[in-house]
Formats: structure tokens, C-alpha cells, sequence
């Protein structure tokens, strides 16, 4: 990706979304943009008009930490916004000035066995790996019933992205989709600006943007976040509506895989019909017929 245009197109969007209430500056009229000018961000940022200015163009190799802290600031940017901030501005400098070490490249081939293990060891849970594509690597049991929607009758590795925006099932497995939509292209856009050389991940914004209008303007819209914890809503085509608390764990003997682990709230509709669940799979030939 052209982290010069990352750059730019994130400290606009940034810009875009202040009004000068929020930050505290009296409005004049005739404000011919949105949000802020690059004038109000620099004083607030207290940088020069020109030095901010350059920067919003994507000049910002050699950006020290606490110009970048203060354009932060400035920006009202979250945690995971501060981040991001410091991933392109550690890409823009490249790795002999940052002494930023490339990632491993995030393999898609068979998970290793210990990994698969511990897959199947969580009985009660739906437990996947994925990775920073969103590619579904491994899954335990359970996890094969639960997304059997996504993962179908094989061929090439199951993408949770390519299943939200290109197959109209997943607007019944997700009954809040566009919160889900919206939710996978800020994390993908977080994952892109860890690794922007990620060449694999270039070429599947290409082909979401080409066959999605609406994955288009969410990814031009530039926000992320990242997944964490919290609660998702699903609707399985085999025992209905099922509310689940989830935790993203980094693998770290795989830098860029993440295990994520789906439960119900114990004595709840939800884990009586995870349990129903895990009992259909025991007994349906296919899902048993993609265990490793």
C-alpha cells in the first residue's frame, strides 16, 4: 500500500470528523470544510501550519514520538488510533531509521499440531485462529459447526471478510450486519497499517473494493479498532439466535495469528443451544469430515 496516501487519507478523516465545539475553538463562518482546518489542528497540536501541513500530506518519516503524541491529542484519537498513527509513521520511516523488524509472513498452511490440540480441547467454546486477513485457519469442533456458514464445502481458505461483503448468507448469520461490516474493515484497516507490505492483504482490499461498493467507502472512510472483548449476536441456520461474550488472544509463536474463543453466559438460552449445537455436530458427517 502507498503509506504516503495512508497517511493522508487517515489525518483528513481524523481532521473531518472534530467541529471546533468539540475541541473547544470558536467558529467563524464561512468554513468551506469539514471538521477542522489544518490551522486549528496544528495550534492544537502546537506545531507550525506548515510543518502539520506536510505531515497531513504524508510526510511524516522522522515524525518524532511526541510530535506525533501531540497531533494525537489534537485529533481526540483513541488508543487503537494512536496506534495506528505510529504504524504508518514506523512504515513511513522504514526499517534502517526505525529499526522496525518485518513480521514473520502469516502463513496459511496447516496450524501446527500442538495447536490444533489445544483447539479441541475447548469443548464448551467456539475457538478459532485467524489471521490478520481474516482468514479462518483452524478451528476446534464446535467451532466447525458454528461457522459452517462460512467455511461451506471447501476450496480456498474461509475468509470471515469475503464471507460479510460477497455472500448474502451472511446477512442472516449476522442479524446486526452492518455493525459487523463495519467492525471487520476497521479491524483489517488496524491489521493493514501493522504490515502495509502485507501483499496478500493488498490484494484482497482490491478484490473486496472491486465487488463491494459498501466495503469501498468503509475502507475509505479510515477508521480501526481492534476486537479485544465484548459481545456478538449471531443467527445459526441450525438452533437460531445465540448471543456469545468473546476474547481475542495473540498467538505469540505465530506473530499476526489471533485465537479467538466465543462462549455463552452459563444457564442462558444461548449455552443450552451452543450445547445443542455441539451435539448436532457429533452427529452430521460433514462437519466431522473437516476435522484435522
Amino acid at each position: 500500500m502507498d503509506t504516503r496516501a495512508e497517511v493522508r487519507e487517515f489525518l483528513v478523516t481524523r481532521r473531518a470528523r472534530l467541529t471546533p465545539d468539540k475541541v473547544g475553538i470558536l467558529a467563524g463562518g464561512n468554513r468551506r470544510v469539514p471538521g477542522l482546518r489544518r490551522s486549528e489542528v496544528a495550534s492544537l497540536a502546537g506545531l507550525s501550519v506548515e510543518y502539520y501541513s506536510k505531515i497531513e500530506r504524508g510526510d511524516i518519516a522522522g515524525a518524532s514520538a511526541s510530535v506525533l503524541e501531540a497531533i494525537a491529542g489534537a485529533l481526540r484519537l483513541d488508543d487503537t488510533e494512536r496506534a495506528h498513527l505510529s504504524d504508518l509513521a514506523r512504515a513511513s520511516d522504514g526499517i534502517p531509521v526505525s529499526g522496525r523488524v518485518r513480521r514473520r509472513p502469516v502463513r496459511t498452511g496447516a496450524p501446527r499440531p500442538s495447536l490444533n490440540w489445544a483447539l479441541e480441547a475447548l469443548t464448551d467454546a467456539v475457538a478459532f485462529v485467524r489471521n490478520s486477513r481474516q482468514d479462518l485457519l483452524a478451528t476446534n469442533a464446535l467451532g466447525r459447526a458454528f461457522y459452517a456458514p462460512v467455511i461451506g464445502d471447501g476450496g480456498r481458505v474461509p475468509n470471515l471478510a469475503r464471507f460479510q461483503f460477497l455472500d448474502p448468507a451472511s446477512h442472516d448469520f449476522y442479524p446486526d450486519w452492518d455493525r459487523f461490516a463495519e467492525m471487520c474493515v476497521a479491524i483489517m484497516r488496524a491489521e493493514a497499517g501493522r504490515d502495509p507490505h502485507d501483499r496478500a492483504m493488498q490484494d484482497l482490499v482490491g478484490e473486496l473494493s472491486t465487488r463491494s461498493e459498501l466495503f469501498r467507502s468503509l475502507w475509505g472512510a479510515h477508521d480501526v479498532r481492534t476486537h479485544g472483548s465484548g459481545t456478538k449476536r449471531f443467527n445459526h441456520p441450525i438452533v437460531g439466535e445465540v448471543v456469545l461474550a468473546y476474547e481475542e488472544l495473540a498467538i505469540t509463536a505465530d506473530p499476526g495469528h489471533i485465537l479467538m474463543v466465543y462462549t455463552a453466559e452459563p444457564g442462558s438460552p444461548s449455552a443450552d443451544r451452543l450445547t445443542l449445537l455441539s451435539s448436532w455436530a457429533m452427529s452430521d458427517p460433514v462437519v466431522r469430515s473437516h476435522e484435522a
